[in-house]
């Protein structure tokens, strides 16, 4: 019997965004590229375009031999579990191309492996042309496709394009909500360990709002946009660097409010937006009202908004109420869904499923545990509602109450930092941090996990 190898991948520039897939089918004995397929689906998410990926592929494969055996071989884990019935598939609209794809061959001709993305490349690289190709309002195109393979499997003649960054949204696997102690996720190197967190020496001075404070030096102030960061987190600059910016007049500043304890804090277990949505404890609803007052005292908020879970909602009622201001809520602000993960310590996490913890651990995009959302998807969403709160709030200081990894990735997109970043920060319950953004797209980090106002 014949054996065809299925290489899939798809992105999406956006999550939802302008999306595509590519796929390869190899001759299983010899490894020679047999035929390709991508296409320009229009606006989807980085899951749908893996499965639409999938799916091109197992059909170009039937087409060559209906009898044939196909070894199918993708960097989404999400995929890759759910199709080998594993995982659950709970996406609406993820169901149908999985019973579909299911369809193209009997179950006993199938087997799936997950590989690193280094090992997929030629499928990602056809996914991008897809995408390009949409984006001139063209179709993929057999003939301008450079995703060829050298004989070692290696990547082809084509090079690697910007565009490629930008078919994934940068992530990090941050300390979880309540999750985890830091000391078990740390680097053992020392070089590599988590410095102490800023305190009250990054502060705004007293009576001082964030929105008021202008850094000093230019070392000190707003970086000029990176050309590391991918393209769905970039912020376009009309005017890069420090000295060429003009007068912008007031920027947009974001003040970010962590939610304070609920009965799980104490105890470092995984808590998003998946679990049980605990609300604040007796201690949580004391941090809220310090927090508040506080707040009032600086008396620049102009309005506040805040992720729906419970936490964060009666945190923000209670600001909200001692600023005499209204709650907006914005999904957006939610906090990861940790998946089947929700409700345990990070030790009982490494127990029971170490396999899928050492995956989360190094790769952003890797999902908990049963789906769930990775931190490249939640990284994509946060940048998408930053730009929209930075256009309808300019000039005004917005007070977001949200979670732990919505504010890392807040900061660390502010910074242009790498994902490992996220390693690197404390974030404490009721803390306050700040970004302002500035009318030419730099941003100005103005403070980090401010805790003063919980002190006696």
């Amino acid at each position: 019997m014949r054996e065809f190898i299925v290489e899939a991948d798809g992105g999406s520039r956006g999550n939802p965004g302008p999306a595509g897939y590519g796929a390869v089918v190899l001759d299983g004995a010899t490894g020679e590229a047999l035929t390709e397929a991508a296409e320009y689906i229009g606006v989807a998410t980085n899951n749908v375009a893996e499965y639409r990926g999938l799916l091109a592929g197992l059909r170009a494969a039937h087409a060559l031999d209906p009898s044939a055996r196909v070894h199918v071989r993708m960097d989404s884990k999400l995929v890759i579990e759910q199709m080998s019935g594993r995982w659950k598939i709970k996406h609406p609209d993820m169901k149908p191309l999985a019973a579909e794809a299911r369809s193209v061959y009997p179950p006993d001709q199938v087997t799936y492996e997950w590989i690193p993305r280094e090992r997929n490349k030629h499928a990602d690289r056809l996914a991008n042309e897809a995408m390009d190709a949409g984006a001139k309002g063209r179709q993929w195109s057999p003939s301008r496709s450079g995703a060829v393979l050298t004989e070692d499997r290696a990547v082809g003649a084509a090079s690697e394009s910007a565009a490629a960054a930008g078919s994934r949204a940068a992530g990090a696997a941050p300390v979880p909500e309540e999750a985890a102690p830091p000391s078990e996720q740390r680097p053992e190197s020392p070089s590599e360990q988590h410095p102490t967190p800023p305190s009250a020496g990054q502060a705004p001075r007293a009576g001082q709002a964030p929105s008021e404070q202008r850094p000093e030096s230019p070392g000190e102030g707003r970086p000029s946009s990176s050309g590391g960061e991918t393209v769905d987190e970039r912020r376009v600059t009309s005017a890069p660097g420090w000295s060429a910016a003009p007068d912008l007049g007031a920027p947009a500043t974001l003040v970010l409010l962590r939610h304070g304890e609920t009965p799980l804090t104490p105890q470092k277990r995984f808590s998003g937006s998946g679990g049980t949505d605990p609300s604040l404890s007796a201690a949580g609803r004391e941090q809220a009202h310090r927090v508040a007052e506080a707040l009032a005292r600086r008396g620049t908020i102009q309005a506040i908004v805040a992720s729906p879970l419970a936490r964060t909602r009666e945190t923000a009622e209670i600001v909200a109420a001692r600023l005499n201001l209204d709650v907006t809520l914005d999904d957006d602000l939610r906090e990861t869904d940790f998946g089947a993960w929700e409700g345990l310590t990070f030790g009982e996490v490494r127990e029971r499923h170490p396999d899928d913890l050492d995956a989360w651990l190094v790769d952003p995009e890797a999902h908990p545990t049963g789906g769930g959302e990775s931190f490249a998807e939640t990284a994509t969403r946060i940048a998408a509602t930053r730009d929209k709160l930075v256009a309808a709030h300019a000039g005004r200081t917005v007070l977001l109450v949200t979670h732990v990894t919505p504010i890392k990735t807040f900061v660390r997109l502010a910074l242009g930092a790498p994902p490992t970043s996220l390693f690197r920060m404390e974030l404490s319950a009721a803390s306050l941090s700040a970004v302002a953004y500035y009318a030419d797209g730099n941003a100005s980090v103005r403070l980090f996990n401010d805790t003063s106002h919980l002190r006696p």
